[in-house]
């Protein structure tokens, strides 16, 4: 009887979700009759799949009520649903509002997480304010938010602010009011921003220019904790900012909390220049290999340069007394400075290269990936990754293709567990070609990995237009690129992907080399895993 029950309480509880399951047949009715849906492209067997489903369920609950619907659909058996939106890899969530207007989710795969990323795509990109009871009501409606107080005539702060709302409506709520008595309740001149938020002070008011520049540091600044703590859901308004992490590394919470009042002085003397935040040793050590840190001496401390993606180890490790205020302050100085040379980590660069594909090392990225004038195909790979060995023989096929033409193209690959490189790697195997002229902005190869597709990438994106297969050629974009092929693992919800999806332009390069220090582990089609701490 015991086991009857639950079996019947396991049942209950499968037909009690509130996430929906979705068909080619029902897909589409459903995403037109519901204002504002977020979509998980799922496989059965995906690793991040399965643990993303509970916190999927758990703010689809929470959403309910707020008129915001969660689905999902298996993408093994509605493989050509899938394949229309363009899915590559699993879990894929999109934000669907109607089925023209569709956005990539960017936000971290927690619950909260979503439910805050789904609640600010559900309001206008700015609340109007028009009562003290709304004020403070929205105060409180979210970790942070923004309040402009300017007149409704005031058209240029108008504008000001609604730009600044729309390019970090994703990050914070906005709200504005126009009335002249709440500003002054609340100690502002118009025009002014506000920012509330439910730690350190609880409140920051611009003291600056009203520019789009001036306030999205300041907003950026102001959400940012005094110390804080690095964590799935925090990782990219770290990386937002803009302005070097500064970790404190430390395997107990009574131990962090320490450090986090020693320490505290300094973070406020050096408050918008640089962010400091606890980490978790004990659940998230393994990313202190990526600041080139020993792993379980702690306590431990390092900066990290979010915009040039550059790593800075403190020397001294093992023992509180070593991160003292007088120490640390001594070491945060002389790198704001420009005092303290980073850490690179590479391998040796290689005598003489073997084989068809270059081999590239953190000390030869330069010289041969960004100074020169050549197309150059990188793949950034992992010697575990189950899908990079199966790439490896077409991927030399691919090389001793251009094996001619290595005046104007090169194909190349990196082992980025052994290298420091200073580019987005959310996942293994990441390919990227850095086109002659535009080296800044390295073009995501995301197709088939077959030879003629990859061929064809270098063709039509790299400045040289060169043919594998003949000699330079003409774009004239019609030709359709074969990206058929079975989607794999998408890479976990660490921070770092969160941070590198969810930011865009300048710094997005900025986070790139911040995404890349947290590995993620992709669990292949033939079963290969490697261990990772899952930020």
């Amino acid at each position: 009887m015991r086991s009857s029950l639950g079996l019947l309480g396991l049942a209950a509880l499968a037909t009690a979700s509130d996430v929906h399951d979705l068909t080619k047949d029902t897909f589409g009715a459903f995403v037109q009759d519901n204002g504002l849906v977020l979509a998980e492209f799922f496989a059965p067997w995906c690793g991040h799949c399965k643990a993303l489903a509970p916190e999927y369920e758990e703010a689809a609950t929470a959403l309910k009520e707020k008129d915001i619907q969660l689905a999902k659909i298996d993408c093994t058996v509605e493989s050509d649903l899938c394949s229309s939106y363009g899915v590559e890899g699993y879990p894929t969530l999109k934000v669907f509002r109607g089925t023209d207007n569709i956005v990539p989710y960017t936000g971290p795969r927690k619950a909260q997480a979503i439910v805050s990323y789904m609640t600010k795509q559900s309001l206008p990109s700015v609340s109007l304010l028009t009562s003290s009871s709304a004020l403070d009501e929205f105060k409180t409606s979210d970790k942070v938010v923004v309040v402009g107080f300017f007149g409704a005539d005031d058209k240029a702060s108008n504008a000001t602010f609604g730009e600044i709302a729309d390019s970090l409506r994703d990050s914070y709520l906005f709200g504005a009011t126009s009335d002249a008595g709440l500003a002054e309740a609340e100690g502002v001149l118009q025009p002014g921003v506000v920012v509330y938020k439910e730690f350190d002070e609880g409140k920051n008011v611009h003291e600056g220019a009203f520019t789009v520049e001036g306030i999205t540091a300041f907003a950026k600044t102001a959400a940012t904790p005094l110390i804080g703590e690095v964590g799935p859901e925090t990782y990219a308004g770290y990386m937002a900012a803009g302005i070097p992490l500064a970790y404190i590394f430390s395997a107990t919470a009574e131990e962090r909390e320490s450090l986090s009042k020693t320490l505290r002085p300094i973070a406020e003397k050096y408050k918008g220049k640089i962010s400091f935040a606890t980490i978790d040793a004990e659940a998230f050590g393994q990313h202190a290999q990526n600041l080139n840190l020993e792993t379980g001496n702690w306590p431990a401390f390092a900066i990290q340069d979010t915009v040039n993606g550059q790593k800075y180890p403190y020397s001294e490790a093992g023992k509180a007394s070593y991160l003292s205020a007088k120490k640390i302050g001594k070491y945060v100085e002389e790198f704001l400075d420009g005092k303290v040379e980073p850490s690179v980590k590479s391998e040796p660069i290689p005598e003489k290269q073997e084989g068809p594909t270059t081999v590239v090392v953190a000390k030869s990225y330069r010289d041969v990936v960004i100074d020169n004038d050549k197309d150059v195909l990188l793949e950034f790979y992992a010697p575990w990754c189950g899908h990079c060995k199966a790439l490896a023989p077409k991927y030399d096929e691919l090389a001793a293709l251009f094996a001619e033409r290595t005046d104007k193209v090169v194909i190349a690959k990196i082992d980025a567990t052994v290298n420091d490189v200073p580019d987005e790697i959310r996942g293994y195997p990441t390919i990227k070609l850095f086109k002659a002229g535009e080296k800044g902005s390295p073009i995501t190869y995301s197709g088939a990995r077959e030879v003629e597709a990859l061929a064809n990438f270098v063709r039509e994106n790299g400045s040289h237009h060169i043919d594998a297969y003949g000699d330079a050629a003409e774009v004239d974009g019609t030709e359709v690129i074969d990206t058929a092929t079975m989607p794999h693992q998408a890479p976990a919800a660490t921070v770092a992907s969160v941070a590198t999806e969810g930011i865009k332009g300048g710094v997005a390069s900025a986070v790139s080399a911040a995404a890349e220090a947290i590995k993620t582990v992709l669990t292949d089609d033939d079963g290969d895993t490697a261990s990772h701490d899952e930020l």
